[in-house]
């Protein structure tokens, strides 16, 4: 006679999962109800946006969505909207780029020589903890206006993420593992392409999904240190002009961005690093 306890472990175990390894819906039946729900949340703190703008507060202190959602519409048909999300995007995506390959570089060669790592630990810790707004003075004087201080702006905000998380991801490789190719004459390039790259995407992935609100702030904050054009440059535009309405539509349109650029980071992680059973 089968045990209560077995069959209801046998039962556990063979019942579907709506979610994957990663706490996403596994079904196509979850990722409806899962967009339902996220378009309801949206839909409620609209309401709730636009019902305080017309019986709370004055919409001179918080606009509304009906006036963001007609200055978001003049934006785009006049193509301005385009013009700076352009800039803002491009600034932080070329920083983001430059990021990505220097903190990659420069964390597995501390992850590889660890008494150097050591000794600049310090020194790392301190640049990462400067405030960014400290540094943008020396930008100026040194990149001037231009694109490349926007750049680098980013930059130095989103090297450190990708610094620390290769070091974090190369020190959580196996070292036995590692032994055991190099026990079978594999050779280092062997080694770095089917083992230690392996292991550090997930924490290469984690650090773009990081880095996509990161890279957004220093490039708005380039261009509110000086520009001609971008979404920082037109939230500063506005709010000089005490035009509420047109800083909110920049803040949304900062948002939209944002939600775009981390669905394409969560796109990347799904092809990139595959979930396991």
């Amino acid at each position: 006679m089968t045990s209560p306890s077995i069959e209801t472990s046998a039962a556990i175990d063979t019942s579907p999962s709506i979610t994957d390894t990663r706490g996403r819906p596994a079904t196509r039946a979850g990722w409806f109800r899962l967009a339902a729900e996220r378009i309801a949340v949206v839909a409620a703190a609209i309401a709730v946006w636009e019902l305080a703008a017309r019986t709370v507060i004055d919409p001179f202190w918080i606009s509304s969505p009906s006036l963001v959602g007609v200055r978001l519409w003049q934006l785009a048909v006049s193509g301005d909207l385009l013009w700076h999300a352009q800039a803002t995007v491009w600034q932080a995506l070329l920083g983001s780029a430059l990021g990505l390959v220097c903190g990659v570089a420069i964390g597995a060669l501390l992850a590889r020589y660890s008494r150097v790592a050591a000794a600049v630990d310090p020194i790392l810790m301190g640049l990462y903890s400067l405030p960014r707004i400290a540094l943008a003075p020396l930008f100026i004087i040194w990149f001037g206006i231009g694109l490349l201080s926007k750049v680098m702006m980013v930059f130095s905000f989103v090297v450190f993420i990708f610094l620390l998380n290769t070091m974090q991801g190369l020190r959580a490789v196996d070292p036995d593992l590692v032994d055991l190719m190099r026990s079978m004459r594999a050779t280092p390039a062997f080694i770095a392409r089917r083992v230690q790259l392996p292991s550090i995407l997930p924490w290469l992935v984690t650090a773009a999904r990081i880095s996509v609100g990161l890279a957004l702030i220093g490039s708005v904050l380039g261009e509110l240190l000086g520009a001609n054009r971008g979404l920082g440059w037109y939230v500063e535009h506005a709010s000089g002009r005490l035009d509420t309405t047109g800083v909110f539509a920049g803040l949304v349109a900062l948002m939209v961005i944002a939600v775009a650029l981390n669905t394409l980071v969560d796109l990347a992680e799904r092809w990139l690093v595959p979930a396991r059973p």
